[in-house]
């Protein structure tokens, strides 16, 4: 038995956190005849040590993939659903847009959501139920997530949600990667568990069940959605404390496009104190900003060295140039037009030692995010 996380792949605390013994199979089955047999079933819940995830390592249920619910939804739950979802649709912009409930069931919650101006769909794998929803007239599919290049029939989608369904699933990361997969970009999605920090609090024991191999904190469920490719917008507790409820979207790649607006208003502004000062300029700073700024900006052959305070950094050349690091009491014999500041935080304080001590220096100017300060 391989004492490893199903999420993270970190090691399980060697024992396990709590045990059970002579537990039934599982939650869904039932015999149509009594039968006197002793179950002889061990339920063994671990922890994670890395990212605290608590979870069984057994073999899921056998009707793992299905949603089985007893009981669609009471009126309260049905009043709760229906406001739910309306103010879901309405923050996140999504009326009229295509939605899909991943572990739809009969279609219990997929009825509710066609009192809204949406493109509803659903994805279940046991036939039963998906024959059911077909004669309700839903849109549903038959099938599971099993692979991180899952293809619905209808993606990409605008949004999904799944709700008491995750706990359920052993290979929860392509699981997820998967419905990540077939949304569209900015995909928002709502998410549902089982709360454990509330079966913690009340110590309810009950509530351990082979069917669950997952037993999410806030915490936890954030971790798990973070490392397959969502961020999350919002956590809730709901229902008595029962439910973690979490939005969550699609993660896409930073915008740094405006990175090379900066670049190009940074190289003009070097230039252009450069050209004032008739390219008789040193850098004041040999830091992996000053370094990288020298190439980027194309200006290593437009300075006539580099100073800068460390010691064990003066006498060498900066890589890929004859650049000198000079010891700033260069400045007595040999001057210089301008100096450009690039020490970071330091740079007001050179600014006013290059004032007091190199006083001929007609133009210094410290390097900002946004251009060239000139020091008067």
């Amino acid at each position: 038995m391989k004492l490893e996380c199903r999420v993270c792949k970190g090691k399980l605390f060697s024992s396990p956190i709590i045990k059970f013994n002579n537990i039934p199979k599982g939650a869904q089955i039932f015999n149509n005849i009594p039968s006197q047999t002793n179950s002889e079933n061990e339920l063994n819940i671990y922890q994670c040590s890395m990212c605290g995830l608590i979870q069984h390592i057994s073999e899921p249920v056998p009707y793992y993939k299905e949603v089985i619910r007893a009981v669609a939804y009471s009126n309260d739950m049905k009043k709760f659903r229906l406001k739910q979802f309306k103010e879901f649709l309405e923050k996140y912009n999504l009326i009229g847009k295509k939605i899909i409930e991943i572990g739809c069931g009969k279609g219990e919650y997929l009825e509710l959501m066609n009192n809204y101006r949406v493109e509803i769909y659903g994805v279940e794998y046991g036939e039963e139920a998906v024959n059911i929803c077909k004669s309700k007239g839903l849109k549903v599919e038959k099938g599971y997530i099993d692979s991180e290049k899952y293809k619905l029939k209808h993606a990409p989608f605008d949004a999904f949600f799944i709700l008491n369904f995750l706990e359920h699933i052993p290979n929860i990361n392509e699981f997820l990667k998967g419905i990540n997969f077939n949304l569209k970009d900015n995909g928002i999605g709502l998410i549902e568990v089982p709360n454990f920090e509330m079966i913690l609090k009340n110590n309810l024991y009950s509530e351990f069940i082979p069917d669950h191999i997952f037993y999410f904190t806030r915490d936890t469920l954030s971790t798990t959605v973070k490392l397959n490719g969502f961020e999350v917008l919002e956590e809730n507790i709901i229902w008595n404390d029962y439910i973690i409820s979490m939005i969550v979207r699609k993660r896409k790649p930073i915008d740094m496009s405006n990175f090379e607006n900066f670049k190009i208003k940074i190289t003009n502004a070097l230039n252009e104190f450069i050209n004032n000062c008739n390219k008789n300029v040193a850098i004041w700073g040999a830091g992996h900003q000053a370094l990288f700024l020298i190439f980027i900006s194309d200006i290593k052959d437009k300075i006539k060295y580099i100073i800068d305070s460390a010691k064990f950094k003066q006498g060498k050349y900066i890589p890929e140039s004859n650049l000198k690091i000079e010891s700033p009491e260069i400045l007595l014999k040999d001057k210089v037009g301008g100096i450009i500041v690039m020490a970071g935080s330091y740079s007001l304080e050179v600014a006013e030692i290059i004032k007091s001590k190199y006083p001929y220096v007609e133009k210094i100017g410290i390097l900002k995010h946004d251009g060239i300060e000139l020091i008067k």
